[in-house]
């Protein structure tokens, strides 16, 4: 029972842990700085579909209920990608910096800014990892720290460097369960004999040492599903990058999909029905600081 109010326990316990986003990317073979470099036109044609619009206005409704002003605020997005929230960021009269690694989204997120002013949104290109937040000028520079699904955060380290940046709120947002994949539930029986098992993603982490180190916080869980239509190869190539992750990615493993997508699509179209559990939290750093003063 000590263990579980042990902060350095559950510190270790997350550093420790096997499937972190990061984790996962590093076994599928995927560069941090360049693993949305293929996906980055598609994945900006979903954030700014209708269905990617109304997931970002709820998450920015929910940030605005729980406080968050954004006119004349100076906010920096990290892991913006082409700007799904860089954009409504500026939009509400925000100043926003925005940190993205990869390239083909830099310059689709220029495009996205480019009816703002110029003061309005400065975009970095790089990684969080290599930001040295003291000599960036970065410490306690903004008054919300953004990161939404972004694998920069692989244990708590990586998120007191996060916190360090934020002088008012910091909002971080992780999977809260494993992802929800139709063709790998199909699939995996196939490879392993055994039906896919889900696990426990590091939102669960995240939100006891919060609790431990005496943050206030407001958090959220939300199920999303959405649906795609993939060619066999794209799919082919999906599931065995998922399988790569998990050390099972071999020849007759590929056979064995392409074999099972040609016999049950055989029109050549695989519709994939993707989503999962996605963990909110909402940091005060405001009440963090006063608590601090009167402490002391």
């Amino acid at each position: 029972m000590n263990d579980f109010f042990n902060e350095a326990v559950w510190e270790k316990a997350w550093k420790d842990h096997g499937d972190t986003i990061m984790n996962k990317m590093k076994r599928a073979g995927f560069s941090l700085a360049h693993s949305f470099d293929q996906k980055a036109k598609s994945f900006d044609e979903q954030s700014f579909r209708e269905e990617g619009r109304k997931r970002t206005k709820r998450i920015m409704n929910w940030l605005e209920g729980q406080g968050v002003r954004f006119d004349h605020a100076s906010v920096l997005d990290i892991g913006a990608a082409s700007g799904v929230f860089t954009v409504p960021f500026a939009e509400r009269g925000a100043r926003v910096t925005a940190l993205e690694s990869s390239l083909p989204l830099v310059e689709l997120l220029k495009g996205n800014i480019a009816p703002f002013p110029e003061d309005r949104v400065k975009i970095v290109p790089g990684l969080f990892e290599d930001v040295d937040v003291q000599a960036s000028g970065w410490s306690q520079a903004f008054d919300l720290v953004f990161v939404s699904m972004c694998p920069v955060i692989r244990d708590w380290g990586s998120v007191e460097k996060i916190l360090q940046c934020a002088r008012q709120f910091c909002y971080i947002s992780l999977p809260a369960g494993s992802a929800e994949h139709s063709l790998v539930n199909e699939i995996w029986p196939l490879i392993t004999d055994k039906p896919f098992q889900k696990q426990a993603m590091e939102m669960g982490y995240l939100l006891h040492l919060l609790y431990l180190k005496g943050y206030s916080y407001e958090s959220l869980i939300t199920r999303e599903t959405k649906t795609v239509e993939l060619t066999r190869e794209a799919a082919l190539q999906e599931m065995m990058q998922v399988l790569h992750s998990h050390g099972l990615a071999d020849d007759r493993s590929r056979q064995t999909i392409a074999d099972y997508l040609e016999r049950t699509y055989p029109s050549g179209k695989v519709t994939v029905h993707q989503g999962g559990r996605y963990g909110k939290v909402l940091i005060r750093l405001q009440d963090q600081n006063m608590y601090t003063r009167e402490d002391l």
